[in-house]
């Protein structure tokens, strides 16, 4: 694939300016927003995604465009996963619901960042070395029965009472930051630096941000591998991330108090997962001339699989969700 260096500043002008129209149309306007608000967004990014899986078709052909959209409805699926976090980090800061959104959005931003200097250091890793599928597959399954232990961790917990508060812990960037700089006994509005007992301080709201852009660096050791296993695009890559992100804080708001009916989303994640995980091991033993009788699965199998995973998981949920409420 062969990616123009203005199809780069192209796709990193969209970004940038979808953050600033978010920045200045939404976050600078605290509020809390409906549920109609909240699914006509999440529809326009999602829109926004597809339209730009269309240009990768036109200009790159089937093969790459096919990819993309496997990719990104794989990131889809596992940002759902952040926000779950996302929901336990903001009740344990008591961040109040206007002021949500900023948050977000800025905890976002720092993700993206991040997320882009993952991508660029896994993309020269694996164009020098193909071994590094290996450690991507490895990780892959420890990632996929990670979550199929959570999902057990969920299952016994439901239907009882769980404070959020006690299922956070701040990270170590979060504890140095409250431990070397000080913090505002409160919010001051949305403000994330203020002026308290004569002298400039860090808020809470400032603190949340840190945690939610940090804790990301966790997801982007999931997910980064994970679309490496169906796309060596480095171009690719960082599009599904950053459109998948972008639009997960109108999804946080759209989901917020859905996600408790997708009862088995652990297990649908870490079914996608251990696939991912299969393929990354199949094409790194290919490259050694391993295991080369075993055909690695084209990236319209991978599409059809994730999509009929994502189907049953949604459906079993659903069913599973109204036979417990029945009890």
């Amino acid at each position: 694939m062969t990616v123009y260096l203005w199809e780069w500043f192209a796709l990193g002008a969209a970004i940038l300016g979808l953050i600033l129209f978010d920045l200045f149309g939404h976050v600078r306007r605290p509020h809390e927003p409906t549920i109609k608000e909240a699914a006509i967004w999440s529809a326009l990014y999602v829109g926004i995604a597809i339209i730009f899986g269309l240009i990768v078709y036109w200009r790159h052909g089937n093969q790459f465009g096919t990819e993309y959209f496997a990719g990104y409805i794989t990131e889809k699926s596992l940002s759902l996963d952040n926000i779950f976090v996302f929901i336990i980090i903001i009740a344990a800061f008591q961040v109040p619901r206007i002021f949500q959104q900023k948050v977000l959005m800025y905890g976002i931003v720092i993700a993206l960042l991040l997320r882009l200097i993952f991508i660029l250091v896994g993309a020269a890793l694996i164009e020098r070395f193909v071994w590094v599928f290996f450690i991507f597959g490895i990780w892959m399954f420890y990632t996929a029965a990670k979550q199929v232990y959570d999902g057990i961790l969920e299952g016994r917990a439901r239907g009882k009472e769980i404070d959020p508060h006690e299922e956070y812990e701040p990270n170590f960037i979060t504890r140095l930051i409250s431990k070397y700089l000080r913090v505002t006994d409160g919010y001051v509005g949305d403000r994330m630096i203020a002026r308290h007992q004569g002298k400039t301080a860090i808020t809470p709201l400032l603190l949340c941000v840190v945690s939610i852009g940090s804790v990301d660096l966790m997801f982007a050791l999931d997910s980064i591998p994970a679309i490496y296993g169906l796309t060596q695009e480095p171009f690719i890559v960082f599009a599904t991330n950053a459109f998948s992100l972008l639009g997960l804080r109108q999804l946080f708001f759209l989901v917020d108090g859905l996600l408790e009916h997708l009862i088995y989303l652990h297990y649908g994640l870490a079914v996608i997962l251990g696939f991912i995980a299969v393929k990354l091991v199949l094409h790194a033993s290919h490259g050694y001339g391993i295991f080369t009788f075993v055909p690695e699965p084209s990236i319209l199998v991978s599409v059809g699989f994730i999509l009929g995973v994502i189907l049953v998981t949604i459906i079993s949920s659903v069913i599973g969700a109204r036979r417990l409420n029945k009890k």
